[in-house]
C-alpha cells in the first residue's frame, strides 16, 4: 500500500506540472489522489480541507504577511535608492564598480526587505538603466542582478527561512536569522569576485570617486534605512520581541520612513496593499497545499521510507549531504521554493538529525540549494524578473550567468561541509 502510493504521488505531481497546471493545485490534488489509495472519496476531502485550514492557524505564519508588506513598502518608498547610492560610495570608483554596487545594494534591500523578488525587481530597476549607459552589457548586468538577489532569502530577515522553521517543527526563527549572515555574505562577496574578474577582462568604466562630503551625505541619508536591520534582528536576539512581533514594527518603521521621505502619499496605499494581498495570497495557497502534502506523506510514511533509503546508501553524512545537495539541485529548478522547503524538509530532516546534522544548518543549505534553482529555467522566478527589468532574454542571459551559477554552487559546498560558517554566529549569540 506505501509503495503504491508513492507511485500514485509522484505520477501524478509530474503529469500535472507537465501538462502546466499550477503548481499550487498539482501539490492539492497529488495530495488527493494519494489519499485515494487507502481512504474513501469524502473522507479523503474532509481531511485534506482540514488540513490545509489548519496549517495557516500558525502565530509565526503571520511574519510572512507582514514582511511582504514591508517589502512593498520599501519598494516604494525610496530605500532602494538610498541604498544604491550608499553603495556607490562604498565600491563604485572600483573598475566595473557599478556590479559591485547592483550586488551590495541587493545585499541590503534583499537584507531588510527579506523578499528576493522584490529586490531583483527594485534594485534592478534602477540599476539596469545606469549600467546600460555606462556600456555594461545588459546581459552581464542581469545576470549580476539576478543572482545576487537570492542573497536576501539568506540574510535575515527572510520569508523562506520562517517557513523551513514551520516545516521542521519549531527551529528558532532567531537562530535562522542570525545563522543566514554569514553565509549570505559568503555568496555575495563570492559573486563580486566573478563580477570583479569580468568587469576587468571587459575593460569596463571606472566609476567616478565622491568627495567626502558627499559621501558623508549619503551615508546618512541610508542610515534610517539600515536601522530598520538594528531594530528588527537586534530586537528578536535581545529577546524584546518576536520574528512575528518584529514583522508588525518592520512595517509601521517603514511606512514612517515613506511618509518622512515623501515617497508614498496616501492614495499610494491602496496598490501597495493590493500588490501584498496578491503575493501572501499565492504564498499561503502554496504552504497550505504542501502541509496537506507533508501530511499525506508522513500518512504514507514516506519521510520514514526515504529516511532508511538514503542510510542504507551510506552512513557517511558528507555523502548524505551530497546526495541531498544534488537532488534539491535538481528539484529547484522545476519548483518553487516555499513548496519545495515544506515538500523536502520532512523527508530530509530525519536522516541528516540522525547524522548528527544540526537543523539550523541544514537549513541554510536548503534555502541557499534551492535559491540556486530561482536563477535557473524553466521555473526561476528571479530569472523571468531579472530579463524583465534589464530588458534582456532568458537566452542572451543564460552564457554571462554560467560562472555565477558555478561560484553559488561552490560556495554552497563550502558552506555546506563547514557548518561552523552557519552555526558560529547562533552560538555566540547563545541560541
Amino acid at each position: 500500500m506505501e509503495l503504491l502510493g508513492v507511485i500514485v504521488l509522484i505520477v501524478s505531481f509530474i503529469a500535472l506540472l507537465i501538462i502546466g497546471v499550477p503548481i499550487a493545485f498539482s501539490i492539492g490534488i497529488s495530495a488527493v489522489l494519494t489519499m485515494f489509495v487507502g481512504i474513501a472519496p469524502m473522507a479523503t476531502f474532509t481531511t485534506i480541507a482540514q488540513r490545509m485550514a489548519t496549517s495557516l492557524d500558525s502565530f509565526p505564519l503571520l511574519a510572512i504577511p507582514f514582511f511582504v508588506f514591508a517589502g512593498q513598502l520599501m519598494n516604494s518608498g525610496g530605500i532602494a535608492k538610498r541604498l544604491i547610492n550608499l553603495a556607490k560610495v562604498l565600491v563604485g570608483w572600483i573598475p566595473g564598480g557599478l556590479a559591485f554596487v547592483n550586488i551590495i545594494a541587493n545585499m541590503l534591500f534583499g537584507a531588510i526587505s527579506g523578499s528576493a523578488a522584490a529586490s531583483a525587481s527594485a534594485i534592478g530597476g534602477f540599476m539596469s538603466p545606469v549600467m546600460e549607459k555606462e556600456n555594461y552589457p545588459k546581459p552581464f548586468s542581469a545576470a549580476v542582478n539576478i543572482t545576487s538577489a537570492t542573497t536576501g532569502l539568506i540574510i535575515p530577515p527572510s520569508n523562506i527561512l520562517i517557513v523551513y522553521s514551520l516545516a521542521s517543527g519549531g527551529v528558532s526563527i532567531a537562530a535562522l536569522f542570525i545563522a543566514g549572515y554569514l553565509p549570505g555574505i559568503l555568496i555575495g562577496l563570492s559573486l563580486m569576485l566573478v563580477a570583479g574578474y569580468y568587469a576587468r577582462r571587459m575593460d569596463l568604466t571606472v566609476g567616478e570617486k565622491v568627495s567626502f562630503s558627499s559621501a558623508l551625505r549619503k551615508f546618512f541619508d541610508a542610515i534610517p534605512s539600515l536601522f530598520l536591520l538594528v531594530i528588527v534582528i537586534g530586537g528578536i536576539v535581545a529577546g524584546y520581541f518576536t520574528a512575528t512581533e518584529a514583522s508588525g514594527i518592520a512595517v509601521v518603521y517603514t511606512l514612517a520612513l515613506a511618509m518622512i521621505y515623501r515617497e508614498i502619499k496616501i492614495k499610494d496605499l491602496p496598490k501597495i496593499i493590493l500588490n501584498t494581498v496578491e503575493i501572501v495570497s499565492i504564498v499561503l495557497l502554496l504552504v497550505s497545499a504542501s502541509m496537506a502534502l507533508s501530511w499525506v506523506m508522513s500518512y504514507q510514511n514516506i519521510p520514514q521510507s526515504m529516511s532508511e533509503f538514503m542510510l542504507g546508501i551510506s552512513d557517511n553524512k558528507f555523502v548524505i549531504l551530497l546526495i541531498i545537495n544534488m537532488v534539491l539541485l535538481f528539484v529547484g529548478v522545476f519548483m518553487d521554493m516555499t513548496p519545495a522547503v515544506l515538500i523536502f524538509t520532512p523527508i530530509f530532516l530525519p536522516a541528516v538529525v540522525q547524522l548528527g546534522i544540526h537543523p539550523i544548518h541544514f537549513g541554510i543549505i536548503m534555502v541557499l540549494n534551492l535559491s540556486v534553482g530561482l536563477c535557473t529555467p524553466p521555473v526561476g522566478s528571479l530569472l523571468f524578473i531579472g530579463c524583465s527589468v534589464g530588458k534582456v532574454s532568458i537566452g542572451q542571459v543564460i552564457k554571462p550567468m554560467l560562472p555565477f551559477w558555478l561560484v553559488m554552487i561552490i560556495t554552497l559546498l563550502l558552506i555546506t561541509y563547514f557548518p561552523q560558517i552557519s552555526l558560529w554566529l547562533p552560538g555566540v549569540f547563545g541560541l
